[in-house]
Formats: C-alpha cells, sequence, structure tokens
C-alpha cells in the first residue's frame, strides 16, 4: 500500500500493465481469440488510518479520488476533506467471450385438428390472479414437456413438466414455444390498477410495517459493525441503532442495547430543541453530554436527520457506540473513584460532526484531545463514529426508499399507528397487573424506592420513584434517560408480542422521578455507572414491584484495563433470575446489556493478555421452586503492565430471591499476583497489573423464585 499520487502513477500503471498481460496470456491459453478479450482495472482506494478500501475505476489521480468520493458519500454519507488516499491493492479483471453460436431454428408447423396438444391430466392449484388479491383454487391442466413443439401456445393456469423442471403458467399468462425451443411466458390480462396503501391501520400492513421498520435499524447495525474499528463495537457490539420521527420519538429499533434504546430519543431531542429550524441536509450531530441528553461518556451518540429532495425534514436515524476510551482519570474512561463528571472524559454537546457532507475531523480531534483528561485514542474514536455515521446514512437510505415505495403518507401514518399498537399493548398489561412497591439497597448503603399504582378505569400506571436516594458523591449517579430506558424495557419485557420497543410503550405510564436523586443527577454529578449499574438496579426493583422475576446479577461487572497505547472495556455474564413459571439462565447478559463478549482469538491478538478461563460457576444460583441462573468465573493474565479497574456492585448485597426463593450469591473479585500473593479489591476499585498477575473476576448468580422444595 502507497499513498495515492501521482508519484505513484508510474508504479501503478506498470502494475496494471503486467497484471493486464498475464490476464491476456491466461484467455488466450483457453483459446479465446484476442479480439474478444476486453479487461477492467481497478484500484483498491482507502482514506489513510482506515481498514475498509472501495475498488474505483484505474485512471488519473483526481479521477479516482472523484470516484471515491462519489462512493464514499454514496455508502457512507461524508467524505474526509484534505485526507490523504492511499492505494492498497490493483485488481484486473478479463472478460474473454466466447465465439456467438447461433441456435437452431425450428419450423413451426401448425398442429392439425388430429394432433391437438393434451394435457395429460387436471389438478388444481391455489394461487392469486393479482398480486394484493386474496388467493383462490383453481383448476389446471398439466402437460408435458416433450409433448410440445414450437408454435405451441397455451394460457393459464396450467402447469409444464419435465423430468428436471416444473413451469407453473399462473392465471392470466400464456406459455409458448418458440422457434429455437424456448419457453416464453407472456401476461395475457392486464394487471388490475393497483389501489394505494392508504393511512389507515391495516393489520397486515402494520405486521409488515412494524418488521420493515426493525429490519432498518438491523441494516443499521450490520452497517455499524462492518465499518467500525474497535474491537468494542465490532466484537463487543456494544452499539444500538435506532429510528425516530421528527420531533425525537422513538419508531423502531434493532434488539441491541436496552439501555441505549430506551434514552437514545433524549439525545435525538436535545438537537430537534436545540437546532430547530436551522438543521440542514448534509448535516450529522454528535453528543454524550449526560444533562443534555446522553447516559454516559462513552456512550457517543450520531445523529442524522432525514431531508427529501425537495428539503423537507421527514425522520431521523441515530446511532450510540460506547466508545472504548474517552478519556478521563482512568484507561477505559470507567473510573470506580470519579466523583466529578470532568474526571469522566471529554463531553460532547450537540456537535457538528458533518457539515455539508463533509466529516470535520480537525474540529473533532481538537474536542476530544482537549481538557484536563484528554481521549488517550483519538483515531480509534474517530474511526468508530465515522462507523456511526454510516449507519445512519445507511437507515436514511432505506427510509428514502420507503417512502418511495408506499408514499410519504402511509409512512408516516404507520410510524403512528407502529407506536399506537405498542401502547394497547402495554395497555393489556397493565390491564393485569397489581399494585407493588419495592425498595432495593445498594452495596454502599443508597437505596431505590418504587411504587406501582395501576388505574384499571383509565388503563393506565403511575411509576413513582418517591423516596430512592438523593445523588451520591461517587458516580453511581443516572440521568433520568437512563430510568425512563429501565421503565421502558421492563414493560416492553411484559408485552408477549413481537412489537417494536419505542416510544408508544410509555404513553400509558405516569412516571414521576425525584430530581437530584440517584435516578435523576444533576450537573456536576459524576455518572459512568449510572448508565450501566444504576439501570440494572432500578430494573430489577421494578420487577421485584412487579413481582414479575427475581433480580438477575444485578450489574455488568464493568472491567477495564489499559495504558497509552491499549484501551479495553468488557462486561461480564452472570446469572438471571428466575420467574413464576421459568428457572434463572446461568451465563448470560442480563436486562439493560445485550452486548457480547470478545472473542478469545480476538481478545488475545489485540491486547497483551491471555483469557486463562471463563466457566460457569455451577451451582451458584438462588435456590427456589425455579432456580436462579449461576453466575461465572473469568480469568485474565496480563503479559503488560496495565491499570486495571473494577465498577460493580453486588458484592455486599446478594440478588433478591422472590416469594420465598433464596437470593443468589454475590460476586468477587481478586489479583493473583506473580509472586504468589493475593489482593482483594472492592467491587468498585482499581489497581496495577503487572506482567504474569491474573484477573480474576467472579460474577453474581440471579435469585430462585418460589420457596425451594424440601
Amino acid at each position: 500500500e502507497k499513498p495515492l499520487g501521482e508519484g505513484l502513477m508510474g508504479e501503478l500503471r506498470e502494475a496494471i500493465a503486467g497484471l493486464e498481460a498475464a490476464v491476456r496470456a491466461e484467455l488466450a491459453g483457453q483459446r479465446i481469440p484476442e479480439a474478444r478479450i476486453r479487461t477492467e482495472c481497478r484500484v483498491h482506494v482507502r482514506y489513510a488510518g482506515t481498514d475498509t478500501p472501495l475498488e474505483v475505476p484505474a485512471g488519473d489521480v483526481a479521477a479516482m479520488r472523484t470516484a471515491f468520493e462519489t462512493e464514499h458519500r454514496s455508502r457512507y454519507g461524508f467524505i474526509v476533506e484534505g485526507r490523504e488516499l492511499v492505494a492498497e491493492a490493483v485488481t484486473v479483471e478479463g472478460i474473454g467471450a466466447m465465439e456467438d453460436v447461433a441456435e437452431p431454428e425450428h419450423p413451426i408447423v401448425p398442429r392439425g385438428p388430429d394432433e391437438p396438444l393434451e394435457p395429460v391430466r387436471t389438478t388444481s392449484i391455489f394461487t392469486t390472479r393479482a398480486p394484493h388479491q386474496p388467493p383462490e383454487s383453481f383448476a389446471c391442466a398439466v402437460y408435458r414437456r416433450a409433448d410440445m413443439r414450437p408454435g405451441d401456445r397455451i394460457v393459464g393456469p396450467a402447469i409444464v413438466a419435465d423430468p428436471t423442471t416444473t413451469v407453473v403458467v399462473e392465471p392470466g399468462w400464456a406459455l409458448e414455444v418458440s422457434r429455437h425451443d424456448h419457453l416464453l411466458l407472456e401476461r395475457v390480462e392486464p394487471l388490475p390498477r393497483r389501489v394505494a396503501v392508504g393511512t389507515d391501520c391495516d393489520p397486515i400492513l402494520l405486521e409488515i410495517f412494524n418488521n420493515l421498520f426493525m429490519t432498518i435499524a438491523e441494516q443499521m447495525g450490520v452497517t455499524l459493525q462492518n465499518t467500525a474499528y474497535s474491537v468494542n463495537v465490532k466484537e463487543r457490539l456494544d452499539f444500538s441503532c435506532a429510528l425516530f420521527d421528527t420531533e425525537g420519538g422513538l419508531i423502531a429499533n434493532a434488539p441491541h442495547m436496552p439501555v441505549h434504546l430506551g434514552s437514545m430519543g433524549e439525545s435525538v431531542r436535545t438537537v430537534i430543541r436545540q437546532r430547530r429550524g436551522r438543521m440542514k441536509p448534509g448535516e450529522v450531530y454528535a453528543l454524550n453530554n449526560p444533562y443534555n441528553g446522553g447516559t454516559h461518556l462513552p456512550d457517543v451518540t450520531v445523529i442524522m436527520p432525514v431531508f427529501s429532495d425537495a428539503g423537507e425534514l421527514l425522520f431521523f436515524t441515530a446511532s450510540r457506540a460506547h466508545h472504548a476510551d474517552i478519556g478521563g482519570i482512568t484507561p477505559g474512561s470507567m473510573p470506580p473513584d470519579s466523583t466529578h463528571i470532568d474526571q469522566e472524559g471529554a463531553l460532547i454537546d450537540d456537535f457538528l460532526l458533518v457539515e455539508n457532507g463533509v466529516f470535520r475531523e480537525q474540529a473533532l480531534l481538537e474536542l476530544l484531545t482537549r481538557g484536563p483528561y484528554p481521549c488517550r485514542n483519538p483515531r480509534q474514536n474517530v474511526a468508530d463514529l465515522q462507523a456511526q455515521i454510516a449507519a445512519c446514512s445507511k437507515g436514511a437510505t432505506e427510509l428514502l426508499k420507503m417512502v418511495a415505495q408506499f408514499g410519504l403518507p402511509t409512512v408516516h401514518a404507520y410510524m403512528r399507528h407502529v407506536m399506537d399498537n405498542a401502547e394497547e399493548s402495554v395497555r393489556r398489561v397493565i390491564d393485569r397487573l397489581e399494585d407493588g412497591e419495592f425498595t432495593y439497597p445498594h452495596d454502599r448503603g443508597p437505596v431505590i424506592r418504587v411504587a406501582v399504582k395501576v388505574d384499571r378505569e383509565r388503563r393506565r400506571v403511575r411509576i413513582d420513584f418517591t423516596g430512592t436516594s438523593e445523588q451520591q458523591p461517587w458516580n453511581f449517579n443516572a440521568p433520568a434517560a437512563v430510568t425512563r430506558a429501565a421503565v421502558l424495557y421492563v414493560f416492553r419485557t411484559l408485552v408477549e408480542a413481537d412489537i417494536p420497543l419505542n416510544d408508544g410503550c410509555l404513553a400509558p405510564i405516569e412516571l414521576v422521578i425525584p430530581e437530584g436523586s440517584i435516578l435523576a443527577c444533576k450537573y456536576p454529578a459524576a455518572v459512568c455507572a449510572g448508565n450501566v449499574e444504576t439501570s440494572q438496579w432500578a430494573t430489577d426493583t421494578l420487577f421485584g414491584a412487579l413481582k414479575a422475576m427475581a433480580a438477575a446479577q444485578g450489574t455488568m461487572n464493568n472491567f477495564t484495563f489499559g495504558n497509552d497505547t491499549y484501551q479495553y472495556y468488557e462486561t461480564i455474564c452472570g446469572g438471571s433470575g428466575a420467574g413464576p413459571d421459568f428457572d434463572g439462565t446461568s451465563a448470560v447478559h442480563t436486562h439493560m446489556t445485550n452486548s457480547r463478549l470478545t472473542d478469545p482469538e480476538v481478545l488475545e491478538w489485540r491486547y497483551p493478555v491471555l483469557l486463562e478461563a471463563h466457566v460457569i460457576n455451577r451451582g451458584s444460583g438462588g435456590r427456589g421452586r425455579h432456580r436462579g441462573g449461576d453466575g461465572t468465573i473469568r480469568r485474565v493474565r496480563f503479559l503488560e503492565r496495565m491499570h486495571a479497574a473494577i465498577l460493580s456492585n453486588h458484592r455486599i448485597v446478594p440478588p433478591f430471591g422472590l416469594e420465598g426463593g433464596e437470593p443468589g450469591i454475590c460476586g468477587d473479585q481478586w489479583v493473583e499476583r506473580a509472586d504468589g500473593r493475593i489482593e482483594h479489591l472492592e467491587g468498585c476499585d482499581k489497581t496495577v497489573l503487572d506482567p504474569g498477575d491474573v484477573f480474576v473476576i467472579r460474577t453474581p448468580s440471579g435469585g430462585g423464585y418460589g420457596a425451594p422444595e424440601s
């Protein structure tokens, strides 16, 4: 690979000439005449510092740059002005055309009255006469292909069969055998005029649009995974993608991270509030400010407004990804001892990331590298943010295709219908709920208290967190958006129907969150654990009040390590809680997280560590009529000096059981030093590991449900 410039052109032409000669020689060896050989030469080009090349036709430097930028803007939604291009590879494809072979023609001899084409039998088929019409049963003649000759013509419905092929001629179509003995199908009845899909809610179309919206979000996620750079995004899948209406209402999401999906709308609404009337096509925004639509600093949200060709704002697409490092006092940006937001990394507040389709790289780098605790690997942040933009661009493209197919009024109407359907689904859940309350303490003493009050007449429910502890001088404080996400998640899990998680789920819920509490903190509270830990704490508390299930492990066991070169973050699975008619699951990420663990091979390839073991801690789940899921034990040996930190809960207070079920076990962590010493750590702690040291984490298990049988 070399920089793409005039100095490379001689070498490039020489490489292309050599490959072209080899291709032509190969095809000539297959007896293809020189005059019938043509070649296509392409150069694999990428931006310097990125991983993914695009193929462009070989030409002069200006032509290749133009082709690259056109393709990059089309595929990823932006370009980077002034960034050096790298030629990674050259390919030459040879196409050899064989000599034209004339197909034999057969005379068409009309059949006489004494030799009609007769079907071998008659059957029935069940099909439609035209798209979008109900199916019917039709009498159908069956012919043998061997009995047919040029000039024969049959009108559907009919079947033509031979030993290897069956051709169905549907109603409204005819089949004719050509002079070349080919079967030609022709529509003989015009299609009925298609009635436009309306804006009234049709149950079949509602299901179609449910899945269309979710599929677009899933395609966004695939794009983000494929184009991301960091292990945290590409391997652990710590990201989420979703679609929003013009007011920031969540329409649909892919099944990514629940804590992201329920809170991302606050980020979109922040951009709308601050930029209403000033947004333009070709702009993309980024933010992570926990007090202005964000959750915690590593979770950076990228938001793209989607406009029509006429410049009308139609939708928003958004992607949120957990960046492996955003600065702060410890590598990985999840410090166990932060007390102020400034200690947790770079704060991004409604930053213009792309302007007029151009990625504002220099301004972004300045933002990420200023302040007392700047990002340690800003190029990695840039690469992942570009992947997030690509995901949003994919969503925008697919939404505009949907508008072209169905029309804007219909798409907007079904966005509303999808939310209305979610609202009614939650109301059906409320119909069978009972009042309840629950208080759940943290290892350090604060509590989350929730009361559930059902209004059966109005089919609404009040979720009141009054009595919850005030925000704390440490970092388990959560913005209200995180609490909202937890409530949205809980009620979505209670809906049995396969519907997208969207804002309609919250419509019949009155949510009371005391301002200034640990569930609705104020600046400058430290928040890095609020998104990952307090969200789990609140979720289990609400499930307890609803008596729906016992506590899961109740923590994400956030484990970070790094130095100036490497930064890594992971959450570690444990046991889920049991319920009235099910056991908990062992070794699983629960509730507000839905990420994977990095494959051992990738972890050891990208970082100087060895994963010695990751095993299920058998028998650790809480006993009960239904048993809680077991936790796990994970051992990581370090091969290079690193700072490491653990940010967790349920090291003192065990995950609760319900209805007589026993609690799960608490988690623990320690370091086995290379010299044989054992160093025990607190649930929120940090240490330095030298080569040969092993960090061991034992995760909590889930609580049991119902009194255990003796």
